[in-house]
């Protein structure tokens, strides 16, 4: 059975290391959406950065995230993705109000267990597509972890450890 396994949790917690050690392991793996977008959006008129436009960053975040969930190859049983639907869901939610659960409605769960980066500050760091702040990266934390306990998954928080010790977390978690 093929499973679609969500990385999230707090910005700068070591989520897309996790899904490099994951894919280096041999599992199909999906980039998170957001830094995606940036890449994009630099190359047009920008318009949908997270900083100048949260909530079309947001609205594009949920088509690129339902079109990687179909698009997945499922070479592997788990399929691991760095954000997800989820993920653009409470953006959206917090930008304009429009309740997570409306939003997501039309589409299929992920597996049920949703691996949470913690907030990390000795890793934390800014770059140019991360310009909040530590502060902010809390603020979006919460946010996710509410949402994925209010959409009944079950949400576990990843060690703060190195990513090995991480990547052996999560699969002995999955078996």
């Amino acid at each position: 059975m093929m499973q679609h396994v969500i990385l999230s949790g707090c910005s700068g917690g070591g989520k897309s290391t996790l899904l490099n050690e994951l894919a280096c392991r041999g599992f199909e793996t999906v980039p998170e959406p957001g830094r995606r977008i940036i890449d994009l959006e630099r190359e047009g008129d920008g318009s949908a950065l997270p900083w100048v436009n949260m909530e079309a960053f947001a609205r594009r975040a949920l088509e690129m995230a339902a079109r990687d969930k179909l698009q997945v190859k499922h070479e592997s049983e788990w399929q691991f993705f760095d954000r997800s639907l989820i993920d653009a869901a409470v953006a959206l939610e917090s930008a304009t109000g429009e309740a997570v659960e409306n939003t997501l409605a039309p589409f299929p769960r992920y597996y049920a267990k949703v691996f949470m980066t913690p907030p990390w500050f000795e890793i934390y760091s800014m770059d140019i597509d991360r310009v909040h702040g530590f502060e902010e990266a809390l603020g979006e934390f919460d946010r996710l972890v509410a949402a994925y306990n209010r959409l009944s998954y079950k949400v576990i928080h990843l060690p703060k450890t190195d990513v090995q010790s991480r990547a052996d977390f999560v699969l002995r978690l999955l078996r």
